[in-house]
């Protein structure tokens, strides 16, 4: 059974979304609050490549789309998800044409196509964001063939957006790229009131061909993790990004590795855009978004309980093959490692609990794999896996407490790619956080019930784990004090373990 199988609390959805330029299926499953894309199709069909010089779809594009849509019908029909949905953005909007391809696209296929007004596709990319981070906050920016969707995010609730032309369709075709001109575009489009009403510290960026340019930073700048999500680029980095693209062949940047080369033509337009909006909005950070218009329907389609979930918390439970249990056993364990560790000074502020939440979660994860490898291979795919809620110094921090919850070796993989992203006190952190879940589990033999017969405290010199006295022989066995015994010498501290009565006896005998 793979990780992301069917399972009790689970479902189904598709999403088509026909954009100006890709035309995409995505197949999700749905765990709770947690979204993992199962399969990806994105078909270039360039709907909206001629609309700047005909006002119409491009006939070419309209074929690609009918094609592909067509066989997105027939994928759709044979997995028969419970959730369905198809949307159509600028190009569909705004072609003279368009309601034609949509009465086309349902005569031909059956595919009733939404047709979102600029206003709904800025509130569903801010909502996209908002799946993938539900933290975000500041401006969300979509970049898309045809238009520039700009939304704030103060809180929960996504404010109103605005639709710009200024994407790389919204402008007649050259034979050679003119930097100048979208300079000029982006000036008419970011008007004052624009700039009073959009002005941010953070812009979440969205859209294939920003992921493009922060893909070629990574390559430039070394970076250790390839996880587009949440990767934050500066703002004097963004502007020195957007000079090297805007210096490179078509050539150059086609031997960049990873490099979606039909999107390269865009590029250089998706660059002058971003520092545009730099400039003008007074941004300094932009945070990238896996996630868009597709994972804001699905948002939007769940039930207010289920939206006030903590993706982080609901994908790492369901990572393990046996989520009901992973779930159970993840809750009791974040119960009882809490008191103790709250304890200790705050490495990650307001995040120090979530964190403990999803690693405890995590520790079912891998139970099947094979016991010489499971520690190493947990921790890859932890520090990979398409977790939402999770920023890239969090997936290093729970992937080390997820290999140190199968091993005491101080030797993780990758120990390069953690010096950058994890501070030696967040690293050791980790460890003994992993230490922790390794002894709950080993004391407990997995089990909720029987945890809930020891306690672990801590003291300024002392680790305590106690036992109720007639669970204790059973309990605190020598195993339990070897493991013990790791986890204080992590945390600086004597290990002592002993029935819980002994406790009441040395205070009666003291008083």
């Amino acid at each position: 059974m793979s990780a992301i199988e069917s399972r009790p609390g689970s479902s189904d959805a598709a999403v088509i979304d026909v954009g100006s330029n890709s035309v995409r299926l995505v197949l999700y499953r749905l765990d709770g609050r947690a979204i993992w894309s199962v399969f990806n199709e994105k078909v270039l069909a360039g709907l909206g490549r001629d609309i700047a010089r005909t006002g119409e779809l491009s006939p070419d594009g309209v074929t690609v789309a009918l094609t592909a849509l067509r066989r997105f019908r027939a994928l759709i029909d044979a997995s028969r998800p419970p959730l369905i949905f198809a949307a159509a953005t600028a190009a569909v909007r705004e072609a003279t044409d368009g309601p034609l391809f949509r009465q086309r696209v349902e005569a031909e296929t059956g595919i009733t196509l939404r047709v979102l007004s600029g206003e709904e596709e800025a509130r569903y990319a801010a909502l996209g964001v908002l799946a993938g981070e539900p933290m975000a906050r500041g401006l969300v920016g979509d970049l898309g063939g045809a238009s520039l969707e700009l939304i704030r995010l103060d809180g929960d609730t996504p404010a109103a957006g605005v639709t710009l032309p200024l994407g790389p369709f919204s402008l007649p075709q050259q034979s050679r790229f003119d930097p100048g001109r979208v300079r000029a575009a982006v000036e008419r489009a970011v008007t004052p009131e624009v700039r009073k009403a959009f002005s941010a510290d953070t812009l979440n960026a969205v859209g294939g061909a920003w992921r493009n340019l922060a893909l070629i930073h990574m390559r430039i700048s070394d970076y250790p993790l390839e996880i587009l999500h949440h990767y934050e680029i500066g703002w004097r980095e963004v502007l020195d990004l957007v000079r090297f693209v805007s210096q490179q062949s078509k050539g150059s940047l086609e031997r960049i590795e990873g490099i979606s080369k039909r999107r390269l033509e865009n590029l250089p337009h998706a660059a002058v855009v971003l520092e545009g909006l730099i400039e003008r909005l007074d941004i300094h950070k932009v945070s990238m978004s896996a996630f868009g218009v597709r994972e804001g329907l699905l948002l939007q389609s769940m039930t207010e309980d289920v939206r006030r979930l903590d993706p982080l918390l609901a994908g790492c439970a369901a990572l393990g093959q046996r989520a009901a249990v992973a779930e159970a056993l993840g809750k009791a364990l974040e119960d009882w490692i809490t008191p103790a560790f709250e304890q200790l000074p705050p490495l990650f502020g307001a995040r120090e609990g979530t964190l403990i939440g999803a690693a405890s979660r995590l520790a079912e994860f891998g139970a099947s794999l094979h016991p010489d490898h499971r520690a190493e291979l947990v921790f890859e795919h932890v520090l990979r896996a398409p977790l939402a809620g999770v920023d890239h110094a969090e997936r290093a921090f729970l992937a080390c407490a997820a290999f140190a919850r199968h091993t005491a070796s101080a030797s993780p993989p990758r120990p390069q790619l953690l010096s950058r992203l994890l501070t030696p006190e967040r690293h050791q952190r980790a460890r003994a956080l992993g230490a922790a879940l390794r002894l709950g589990c080993e004391l407990s033999g997995r089990n909720p019930e029987l945890l809930a017969r020891a306690r672990l405290s801590l003291r300024p010199a002392v680790l305590s784990l106690e036992a109720e006295d007639e669970w204790a022989p059973l309990l605190l066995g020598e195993q339990t004090a070897k493991r013990a015994a790791t986890l204080a010498g992590l945390l600086e501290r004597e290990p002592r373990l002993r029935p819980m009565g002994a406790r009441a006896r040395t205070v009666e005998a003291l008083g």
